[in-house]
């Protein structure tokens, strides 16, 4: 399996062991491949887990995945999940209170995302990205309230780095992701009193990640590296990494951030789309080597 972590992990490790023994993760879009490691990672150091997803046989799989990685690791895998529907999102809560007796952490992960040009793409879509994503994210909120409250929990929101600069054909899942850095910064004054944290992360360019083989073409990958000032794409145990960090004791008075994961790009550039001439982006054809 590529892009998942193994024992190895622990063995190169930074984090204590057993970190996160007893704790709790809540994760939507779990099966996917930025929060399935984020998932492995605190697995690794302790935690037990709920994954989250669409598609129940992914889901369930990577859940049984995820759980052979520690001895005695609890890992639920919740199927026919929609973050735009609360009372799935409830249900969800409910059950893994019943089977794993709380919630410490929860990652609001899940999102969608595609390519298209201002001019082609439809209200629908742009709707459906928005909802997906910002929405789904206040709901992952909205449902897990109580049980951080209770356990003076921690959220972390992927989010992006689409919407720090003009990026050409991500007008629905840039906006849906500003949307989602406001929001975590709202929930950590608002909630901060309670003891609950709210922070973000937001990857740059990850190797072999769902996102990158999507979003971007492979005609300017390699221009794409070359705006990194790190000079290489990121890996996702550098995501799982960051997550550890927000979670651990470390990260105890830090809340209401944004940790960018990107090696810099986004500081130097708007992104791998500005090598498209301006004169294609105008014509928002649909015959763009998208």
């Amino acid at each position: 399996m590529p892009n998942t972590l193994g024992p190895d992990y622990l063995k190169n490790s930074v984090w204590k062991p057993h970190l996160f023994d007893g704790k709790v993760v809540f994760v939507t879009g779990g099966a996917g491949t930025i929060c399935r490691v984020q998932t492995e990672a605190l697995v690794l150091l302790g935690a037990n887990a709920v994954i989250l997803g669409r598609n129940p046989a992914k889901t369930e799989k990577a859940a049984k995945e995820i759980a052979t990685l520690r001895p005695g690791a609890k890992v639920l895998g919740i199927g026919n999940c929609d973050v735009r529907n609360i009372e799935n999102l409830t249900a969800a809560v409910d059950r893994t209170v019943k089977e794993l007796g709380h919630i410490d952490f929860v990652i609001a992960g899940a999102a969608g995302n595609f390519l298209s040009p201002f001019t082609s793409l439809s209200s629908n879509a742009f709707r459906t990205v928005t909802e997906i994503d910002l929405i789904g994210a206040f709901n992952t909120a909205k449902a897990t309230y109580d049980q951080l409250r209770e356990h003076k929990g921690h959220i972390i929101f992927v989010s992006a780095t689409l919407h720090y600069k003009g990026l050409p054909f991500q007008s629905h899942a840039a906006a849906a992701k500003a949307g989602i850095d406001s929001l975590t910064k709202t929930l950590a004054v608002e909630l901060g009193p309670m003891g609950i944290q709210s922070n973000g992360i937001a990857p740059g360019p990850i190797e072999g990640t769902e996102g990158f083989d999507r979003l971007v073409p492979e005609d300017i990958r390699q221009r794409s590296l070359e705006l990194i000032p790190l000079g290489r794409l990121g890996k996702t145990v550098e995501i799982a990494d960051a997550t550890v960090y927000l979670f651990s004791p470390a990260a105890s008075y830090v809340t209401g951030q944004i940790l960018v994961v990107d090696g810099a790009e986004w500081q130097s550039t708007s992104g791998a789309m500005n090598y498209y001439p301006h004169s294609v982006i105008a014509t928002g054809s649909q015959d763009n080597k998208l």
